[in-house]
């Protein structure tokens, strides 16, 4: 270990940055070329074709068999002439990750064992059969009842990877039940499309459709793959589980919006230009805190779409790191002491008029809408907050929310000064003071003031895990490595639901004889005074907000597998059943998964700590611990007894420091196997996650320490890991 050690050392100093070729043209000229985008339709499909597949896109029109096959047909043919040989669904598990089974295009001609053609038909597009209980799926399938489906998701389009075509679809089981991220977020996105228009018609009854917006911002990693490879714990769990801080981290914010080193921006280079033929519109790149931490971040796109390309992006960042020597690192905390890495979701919506629905209007009219949805938001939040917080949690971003800027895991709200004291101010008015009517029956709200508020107007709160941000709420909380699909699902049902009761409170109100502007007014006053306590521009990490935050009734369950309960609270179950997303047996079965993960993760960390700490940590320093003990009995053999004692008792103390850290390691190793065993006997998958979080995940901190302070002990040229300085230090 030792070797290799300073070999990878070696190979990380004599890495240079790998040249990328420009691409020679305008970037109108490959944009989206590996996508089967409408530029492509338009040359692949009939023009009749192109025209109602288009409708299908634009307007939800029935989709029929015939469509199916001609577009099946050029898509094949398409693909071919991109080189493709192969086929897949390509779909979303309960992984966090993508899977794929490819097939070619080749099919008999006549009998078998004859010649061949490549084909491929509309039916082989819109669906195909996959194996249900080989994913995780919460006991909904059993191994003997395999099957399950993948089904076309035309909202999203086919795209090429290498030499293949992936087609985006759904994944459920054969009775119907969703095992995937996608199916649960499309019936989401209708769910929020159906509700905001419904309210978006008490203001403009011309709205046809809401469209809801993520732009995510993704923070990553990049380590040398040399020092990678000599690191079990990050090969096996994508995080350092032991490691001393360096002298030097993050603490001088020089690395923060620095000059990109050269060999990473070759990589940041490829990867856009990459990502820029899947149409993925990447804006922005920089140095994060952190030494060796950045982000890549693109245009905000539909949520359905931008979910797939955030997927599609980090498959493509370990394939590109992997060119330049790099390893990409997606875990939410691969190092101690220094930031770790969120998946920042900004969050809008708008609608088919181009009007953003969180975006502060010009007239009282619009601002009025505004304050609507803005309000509405609240609430959603109020009502689902501990929903938010497990769509958000895992075991991976348990480690980063808290600390080092991530915000805190109890969910509120960030406003700002300025539209804080818009909501005070409205709550506190009469109605006839804030409505007004003129001769034209236009609506005069008294908050006329609102477009003061522009993006750059509301200041940031990097604690706050739900912020508004001038023209849509950043939720900051979401883990680099999840699939932003989950986080979405939880947030636009809860809104959905929230928009549905708003709309139905100002129907009644109107119902009973009340104008509609007064109906909507009074109904905003109360909501604001209902959601007061889920607003909070402070301090999040401070201990005042934590007792104040129990206090205003707000989630601050910290237990990880306990946080999952919120999906299947009677709550969360009536919400996402009333918005027809899932039903109580889907969300059980993603709870029964949502604990296997977490077990299987402690398990598999508890593991390689164990096996790092007895067969890498102890022997080293014990070699090192009879080095100084063959020296003391040399001095004491060289030099008289009370020199011998003076000039040894340097060593003899750090020889008493190593036996004392040596026996805590093993002793709490031994504990932890023994606390491993016991859970691993537990039956409920939500029993056996929770002894692992309250009876094997917390030696692994004991453990840490006594393996770092051994770190700083032990000769450096004996010591077997990379540390620190030279990882995070290593471009």
């Amino acid at each position: 270990m030792k070797d290799l050690r300073f070999k990878a050392l070696l190979d990380a100093q004599a890495k240079k940055p790998i040249p990328v070729e420009a691409p020679g043209h305008v970037l109108a000229d490959y944009y989206g070329q590996n996508v089967f985008g409408r530029r492509q339709m338009a040359r692949y499909l009939s023009a009749d074709t192109f025209k109602a597949f288009c409708n299908v896109l634009d307007h939800g029109t029935p989709f029929n068999r015939a469509i199916a096959d001609d577009v099946a047909v050029g898509m094949k043919n398409w693909a071919m002439d991109m080189g493709a040989t192969h086929y897949t669904h390509w779909f979303q598990p309960l992984t966090d990750g993508t899977a794929e089974k490819h097939d070619s295009f080749i099919e008999y001609i006549g009998l078998p064992g004859g010649d061949v053609i490549e084909e491929f038909s509309g039916k082989l597009l819109a669906q195909q059969e996959a194996d249900g209980s080989s994913f995780p799926n919460g006991g909904i399938r059993n191994t003997f009842e395999a099957r399950g489906y993948t089904a076309w998701d035309t909202s999203s389009p086919a795209f090429i990877v290498d030499d293949t075509l992936c087609i985006p679809t759904v994944f459920v089981s054969y009775t119907g039940e969703a095992l995937d991220y996608k199916t649960p977020l499309l019936k989401a996105l209708h769910a929020i499309d159906r509700a905001a228009t419904d309210v978006c018609h008490l203001f403009d009854p011309s709205v046809q459709k809401v469209y809801s917006y993520l732009g995510w911002e993704q923070e990553y990693f990049l380590v040398d793959e040399s020092l990678y490879s000599a690191r079990p714990d990050l090969m096996l769990t994508g995080r350092t589980l032991l490691g001393h801080e360096s002298a030097k981290n993050q603490q001088l914010e020089d690395h923060y919006f620095g000059a990109i080193p050269q060999r990473v921006q070759a990589f940041m280079k490829e990867l856009e230009f990459e990502a820029y033929k899947y149409a993925i519109p990447c804006k922005t790149r920089h140095n994060e805190v952190a030494p060796n931490q950045f982000e890549i971040a693109p245009i905000y796109n539909e949520t359905n779409r931008a979910v797939d390309q955030n997927l599609i992006l980090m498959s493509l960042m370990h394939k590109v790191a992997s060119k330049h020597g790099f390893k990409v690192l997606l875990h939410e905390k691969p190092f101690a002491g220094v930031n770790g890495s969120g998946k920042h979701n900004n969050w809008s919506l708008g609608t088919d008029k181009n009007v953003g629905l969180l975006t502060p209007g010009k007239t009282p009219e619009e601002n009025l809408q505004f304050i609507t949805f803005l309000v509405n938001v609240l609430m959603a939040v109020k009502r689902h907050n501990a929903l938010l917080k497990a769509s958000i949690i895992h075991a991976g971003n348990t480690h980063r929310l808290g600390a080092n800027e991530a915000p805190p895991s109890i969910i509120s709200v960030f406003l700002g000064s300025q539209l804080s004291s818009v909501l005070d101010k409205l709550e506190g008015a009469e109605c006839d003071e804030a409505i007004i009517l003129d001769d034209k029956r236009h609506m005069k709200l008294g908050v006329a003031h609102i477009p003061e508020v522009l993006v750059d107007n509301t200041d940031r709160n990097r604690t706050s895990p739900f912020a508004f941000t001038g023209n849509r709420f950043e939720f900051r909380a979401v883990g680099s490595s999840a699939n932003c699909g989950c986080a979405m699902i939880a947030l636009n049902s809860a809104v959905a639901a929230q928009l549905t009761e708003f709309r139905h409170t100002v129907d009644s109100k109107i119902a009973s004889g009340t104008t509609k502007e007064h109906a909507i007014f009074e109904t905003l006053k109360q909501y604001i005074r209902d959601s007061k306590n889920i607003r909070f521009d402070g301090n999040g990490y401070s201990e005042e907000w934590m007792a104040e935050a129990k206090k205003r009734g707000i989630d601050c369950e910290s237990s990880v597998p306990l946080m999952y309960d919120a999906y299947t609270s009677p709550q969360s179950i009536e919400m996402f059943e009333s918005m027809e997303v899932m039903d109580r047996t889907e969300l059980q079965a993603r709870n029964e998964v949502k604990w296997d993960m977490y077990i299987k993760k402690v398990q598999i960390e508890a593991r390689v700590l164990g096996d790092i700490a007895i067969n890498h940590i102890i022997p080293v320093a014990t070699r090192y611990q009879s080095s100084l003990l063959d020296n003391v009995y040399k001095m004491h053999q060289v030099y008289a007894p009370e020199k011998a004692e003076r000039l040894s008792a340097h060593d003899d103390s750090i020889i008493e420091e190593l036996s004392m850290h040596i026996a805590e390691i093993k002793r709490n190793v031994d504990e932890m196997v023994e606390a491993r065993k016991q859970a691993n006997v537990i039956i409920s998958e939500r029993s056996r996650a929770i002894a692992y979080h309250d009876k094997v995940f917390p030696y692994f901190s004991v453990i840490r320490y006594h393996i770092d302070k051994l770190e700083l002990i032990v000769d450096d040229e004996l010591w077997p890991l990379p540390k620190y300085r030279e990882i995070l230090f290593s471009h």
